[in-house]
């Protein structure tokens, strides 16, 4: 038993090399975030799979969100969560718990998990060595009842106008892992929160990362017969939006990985967080969820 065991073992690892020699020295960031994080046993499973990648000598990067926990905390503390065209509206008091719990607890939830691994990973928000700049996101949608569009003033939610990978590229010439919460200083000298998955877009297509993983709760994207599909283009994903066969909360999703390639991607990847090791199935295996390439 214990020699195929063995034998089996030494199977998957064959099957693994030629993709640690695509990937090494190479930039992979993690959105990680949602359901995959309140889950202790895939918490786990993620840091280990974050680990392999460094030791694997790929430089791995880890961007989360937070938004459940941003709402108990503010349930918590009395302060009531408003909502505008399915954004978080953020006041000068929202904003400080959204750093506190983003920048703070689960930040350090995360590095904490890592460095069990016996990696050193650091946490970061963007506020951390000038890393990103922020301005206040412009958001308008459109009335049902009037037909009128009208801007929507979400307080202190922002949109990334800068990225500087200075710190984050003297990180990759160490041994550390960054962890990285999207919060980020604006030029007004205010703090903004920003949407995990277009932060997280935004820092891999200034590192050229080559690939952008988004741990989401679904597969991928499927098609008409609920069947995955593995490989997109930026037109063919296009083109599914308009024939209505990505639909719903997919839409944004999909949106911002064609951002984060036109930012400078080379592939982004939405694929199933609450699967454990999943990760590790996308990078070193044929892949695990919907790749959408340029």
């Amino acid at each position: 038993m214990a020699s195929s065991e063995s034998e089996m073992q030494a199977r998957l690892l064959a099957q693994a090399l030629p993709f640690m020699q695509k990937y090494e020295n190479k930039t992979i960031v993690v959105k990680y975030g949602g359901h995959a994080m309140g889950d202790s046993g895939l918490g786990k499973a993620f840091a280990e799979d974050i680990a392999l990648l460094k030791q694997s000598g790929i430089n791995p990067i880890v961007v989360h969100g937070g938004g459940p926990q941003i709402g108990a905390m503010l349930s918590k503390m009395g302060i009531e969560s408003k909502f505008e065209g399915g954004l978080r509206v953020t006041d000068a008091k929202t904003v400080e718990i959204v750093e506190m719990v983003l920048a703070g607890s689960i930040n350090k939830e995360i590095v904490a998990l890592i460095n069990q691994t016996g990696e050193w990973a650091i946490g970061l928000c963007g506020k951390d060595g000038n890393m990103v700049f922020a301005e206040k996101a412009k958001k308008t949608v459109i009335d049902p009842d009037s037909n009128i569009e009208r801007v929507l003033d979400l307080g202190f939610v922002g949109e990334v106008v800068e990225v500087d990978r200075t710190l984050l590229d003297l990180l990759a010439k160490s041994e550390m892992i960054p962890v990285i919460a999207p919060v980020a200083p604006g030029r007004d000298g205010a703090t903004y929160n920003i949407n995990a998955d277009t932060f997280a877009g935004a820092i891999a297509g200034a590192l050229h990362a080559s690939r952008l993983l988004f741990l989401t709760d679904v597969e991928g994207v499927l098609d008409k017969n609920k069947e995955l599909i593995k490989e997109l283009t930026v037109s063919q994903a296009r083109a599914l939006i308009k024939d209505g066969t990505i639909s719903g909360g997919m839409i944004p999703k999909v949106e911002t990985c064609i951002e984060a390639i036109k930012a400078g991607v080379q592939g982004v990847v939405i694929l199933n967080g609450k699967t454990a090791h999943s990760v590790l199935l996308e990078i070193f295996t044929e892949g695990a969820g919907t790749l959408i390439v340029p």
